[in-house]
């Protein structure tokens, strides 16, 4: 049973009202807690209302429950009501972020979703899998990505876009444009990337550098299709072929691909969203020879309802087993899509477990 804490007056609180008129129309939107029993329930709940001294109002049923009450029977009922509202609330922030010419703060978009900053924010985060501010930016550097494709200037791009200074932007341009804003707006024009296709028992190999570091290794069954889905992302780049130096790291790329268990020692330039970057980042922490599911993974990031899109990131990745996404399983253990086909990630899990 929860034990009673110090007494706080909840007539005080809006939601008082509402509990006392068994508004249904609030159901979503806040639980109550029993002190005295350690249930929480829904506002339009039609059991006998406790003594105000006994309840605790929560802003979700994940507070409460973190706060360790239990759900009543009609509570338990009503999840999907709740996450509903919630996405739909960051649903309209999202909006609203995508409207603004300057992107609202925190405070203004958990005014306008009429929650607290704390909450907000974890709220916003769980649906989307980004912060507010991770998110806005995004829609920043989509905002300069279009900007630059209609050929707008640099400084243009960047101050329409919301940035307030040329140097904020160019610092981030490496992360979001994979190149400066300058070149990005030339489609990649003057920036050198070298690489080199070979053969591996898995098929061919292509990997291509950047001057940031490896940028792209792709595994397939016709190397002219890998060649065109590297000019895809380096449309007006230098292709070069790689000199003697570079093969070496071709061949250890190769011997990745033997031994997908070995450690990564090799310069990368991962290049993605925020969102993406996060979840690359948790595949990299998981062991060779294990795997984990989509939905572990959304939880290591802190965003349990992000499955899906943790499933669109890894179908994103353009570095096969330095950033292993072959490791990413269903649920239920069975394998699910791969870039680079089933038949090679059964085949690069199999390797690791033996090893």
């Amino acid at each position: 049973m929860k034990k009673p804490s110090a007494f706080i007056d909840v007539t005080a609180d809006p939601r008082w009202q509402a509990l006392q008129d068994r508004n249904s129309d609030y159901d979503p939107a806040f639980v109550y807690g029993v002190k005295t029993t350690g249930v929480y329930a829904l506002p339009g709940s039609g059991s006998r209302l406790p003594n105000a001294a006994n309840i605790e109002f929560f802003n979700s049923a994940a507070e409460a429950e973190a706060a360790g009450y239990r759900p009543s029977k009609r509570a338990a009922q009503h999840p999907s009501a709740i996450t509903a509202l919630h996405r739909q609330l960051v649903t309209n922030a999202c909006e609203t972020l995508a409207n603004a010419e300057v992107a609202p703060d925190l405070a203004s978009l958990a005014q306008a979703a009429g929650l607290s900053q704390w909450y907000f924010h974890r709220v916003f985060k769980t649906v989307t899998g980004v912060t507010p501010r991770a998110y806005a930016e995004q829609l920043r550097w989509k905002n300069v990505h279009a900007r630059l494709r209609q050929q707008e200037s640099v400084t243009e791009a960047i101050y329409n876009a919301g940035f307030n200074s040329d140097s904020a932007a160019y610092q981030k341009a490496g992360e979001f444009l994979g190149m400066t804003p300058a070149v990005f707006r030339k489609g990649g024009e003057k920036q050198t990337i070298r690489f080199a296709l070979g053969e591996t028992s898995l098929g061919h190999l292509l990997v291509a550098q950047s001057e940031q570091g490896i940028c792209a290794i792709l595994l397939g069954d016709d190397p002219h299709t890998l060649l065109e889905d590297l000019q895809k992302h380096f449309a007006r780049a230098e292709l070069m072929g790689g000199d003697k130096a570079f093969e070496t790291t071709v061949a250890l790329v190769a011997g990745l691909v033997e031994n997908p268990a070995r450690p990564v020692d090799l310069p990368l330039d991962i290049q993605g969203t925020a969102f993406q970057q996060r979840v690359w980042q948790a595949l990299q922490k998981i062991p060779p020879g294990t795997t984990a599911s989509y939905t572990e993974i959304a939880a290591m990031i802190e965003s349990p309802s992000a499955a899906r899109a943790v499933a669109l990131a890894c179908a994103a990745n353009k570095l096969a087993i330095a950033i292993p996404c072959h490791r990413v399983i269903r649920t239920d253990g069975q394998l699910s899509g791969y870039r680079w086909g089933i038949a090679r990630k059964a085949e690069l899990l199999k390797r690791e477990k033996t090893e």
